[in-house]
């Protein structure tokens, strides 16, 4: 007996000891959204309303200032990181920026610069003169193409509002292996009128971004679908809940639905844009089947509201607000209205 007991430890110190060599390392990918807030230059070539960022109109929206809001994003973006993403996001869509040149003066501040971002972006036909965009790490994701998908309302033949930009790429690396994954940046009609008045708006985006992920499932049934944005509506309205189809509880999704893990997070208080006093979480990253279940090499881990204190207003009317770069006309140094949102995604790396 004694013998038996004394083979069945040295069997189970064997198992133990092999255990590491069987082990499989973990590779984190972050995915980010940030709505920018008005990042204009300071060259009036747009209209009306880029005007008011000009040196001559009503901001006042000089050098000086352009400089420092440059600075401010830069930095925001740099305290992106965690234990597991020590480099920041590998990707991080973007809205309410005015053209190319605004984001190549971001990826090139000093403090995100070593990263080496790069830029996808297209101009979109939106009144305001604001596009949405995408900078990528291409150590960790290499974009195979990029299309460009225009909101027409029939009802409204002079509507004009942002493209929805899809990026389908490979997200990972030698080491730890490529997924196929599209990411589709929006920046969704507004509530300019009234919530309700303008939901028709919202859901007419949302069966565009529907229609774009249904052209990608038959392309590649296994594809990973990130839908991100400023949707300028909650998880529970119905132009994401319904249209798109995203759901609250992950053990809901289905094929070729959509998880929307800010849902709970909404619930439970935490927002990302405050309006007369009342969070709101328009900014949204929501995954597909593909994503929950891991079938297409990576899969969701989790999500976040990156509501550092240093991006929230301390004092003041508008304290607990997110210190934003302007209020009530009055400059203030900020960031943005808006606060970021990231999700996480894991892939197994053998040893």
């Amino acid at each position: 007996m004694k013998r038996i007991l004394t083979v069945c430890m040295a069997l189970a110190l064997a198992l133990a000891g092999a255990t590491p060599s069987l082990a499989k390392k973990v590779a984190t990918y972050g995915v980010a959204f940030y709505n920018l807030e008005n990042l204009f230059d300071t060259i009036n070539n747009n209209g009306k309303y880029d005007l008011e960022f000009s040196p001559e109109g009503s901001y006042r929206w000089d050098g000086r200032k352009y400089r420092a809001k440059i600075d401010k994003l830069g930095y925001a973006i740099s305290q992106m990181v965690t234990k597991t993403t020590p480099e920041g996001p590998a990707v991080i869509g973007m809205s309410e920026i005015e053209n190319i040149t605004v984001m190549q003066d971001l990826v090139n501040d000093p403090h995100i610069k070593d990263r080496g971002y790069r830029i996808v972006h297209h101009d979109s036909p939106d009144r305001r003169g604001v596009d949405v965009g995408l900078i990528y790490n291409p150590k960790f994701f290499r974009p195979l193409n990029t299309t460009n998908h225009t909101l027409v309302v029939p009802e409204l033949p002079n509507f004009r509002t942002r493209d929805q930009m899809c990026v389908v790429g490979l997200l990972g690396n030698r080491v730890a292996g490529y997924s196929r994954v599209a990411v589709i940046v929006n920046h969704w009609p507004s509530r300019r009128g009234g919530e309700k008045e303008s939901s028709w708006l919202r859901e007419a985006a949302a069966a565009l971004t529907r229609h774009i992920c249904d052209s990608l499932y038959t392309v590649d049934p296994r594809m990973g679908v990130i839908v991100m944005g400023d949707l300028n509506d909650d998880p529970f309205n119905k132009s994401v809940s319904q249209v798109l189809g995203a759901v609250k509880d992950i053990s809901g999704t289905q094929d070729g639905g959509f998880y929307n893990p800010f849902w709970e997070k909404l619930d439970k208080g935490i927002g990302s844009y405050i309006y007369r006093g009342g969070w709101n979480l328009f900014d949204q990253i929501i995954v597909n089947k593909n994503l929950v279940d891991g079938a297409c090499g990576v899969r969701f881990l989790g999500a976040e509201v990156l509501n550092k204190q240093f991006l929230i207003q301390q004092e003041g009317q508008y304290k607990g607000y997110p210190l934003r770069n302007f209020a009530s006309g009055v400059w203030k140094n900020g960031y943005s209205d808006h606060l970021p949102t990231e999700i996480f995604l894991v892939r197994e790396v053998e040893q």
